[in-house]
């Protein structure tokens, strides 16, 4: 087929539309269509030029003869050597060059042919080698890669953001509790080595007075106050 060979920057929105489609293949396909069923989001004008090149829709997006042939069957058996013939009849350059061999080569080489045959950049081969291999698992040549569905790999991200936040919370509460009481310890420690207590007397001797009373007063004082 003339042209450049195709490519869709990820693969999950090729996976759904060919899945979706062995079930229920629309009489016409259009950007439109793609946005209804919620597949490849801002990304319709690669996997529409996918299903051109695989001669599955015409140039106005109705289904072709081909892709009700193939589309209708049931049986993965049979749906995997219908779709084997057309992809090869589109990469028909690749299979001219390589034979069978090309729905086993490496990543490396499906890079060089594309690039050589196209003359595109690295990203873009790389890019177009990957579609060839997806093209190659609905053929039947390899496994069709598992895709999450994006509601619930925004619910585990979610549910995984809301637990690291009460994480930090908790780590944030724990420190702040342990400055308080760090805090609070020192404080106290501090109060209780510098806090001391001093007690002054005073006594007023009368003026009268002989020794004898004065021996007496400073005895009581040692008897009831310095042996305390």
């Amino acid at each position: 087929m003339a042209g450049k060979h195709p490519y869709v920057s990820a693969p999950g929105g090729l996976v759904k539309v060919i899945s979706h489609f062995r079930k229920s293949f629309p009489s016409a396909v259009t950007a439109a269509t793609l946005k209804k069923l919620g597949y490849a989001p801002k990304n319709e004008s690669y996997v529409l030029n996918v299903l051109r090149f695989l001669a599955l829709i015409d140039d106005e997006g109705k289904c072709t003869a081909a892709a009700r042939d193939a589309f209708s069957q049931h049986e993965d058996p049979a749906f995997q050597k219908k779709f084997d013939a057309i992809a090869k009849k589109a990469y028909s350059s690749l299979f001219d060059l390589h034979g069978d061999g090309a729905w086993s080569l490496d990543q490396s080489a499906l890079i060089t042919f594309f690039r050589q045959s196209d003359q595109t950049t690295a990203i873009v081969g790389q890019r177009q080698a990957n579609t060839f291999q997806l093209l190659a698992a609905f053929a039947g040549h390899a496994d069709i890669p598992e895709i999450r569905g994006r509601k619930a790999a925004d619910k585990k991200g979610s549910a995984s953001a809301k637990t690291t936040k009460k994480t930090r919370r908790k780590a944030a509460a724990a420190t702040s509790k342990n400055n308080d009481q760090g805090a609070s310890g020192s404080a106290s420690d501090s109060t209780s080595s510098n806090v001391g207590l001093t007690v002054r007397i005073e006594i007023n001797l009368p003026a009268d007075g002989d020794q004898k009373t004065y021996d007496r007063i400073f005895k009581s004082l040692r008897e009831n106050l310095l042996n305390d």
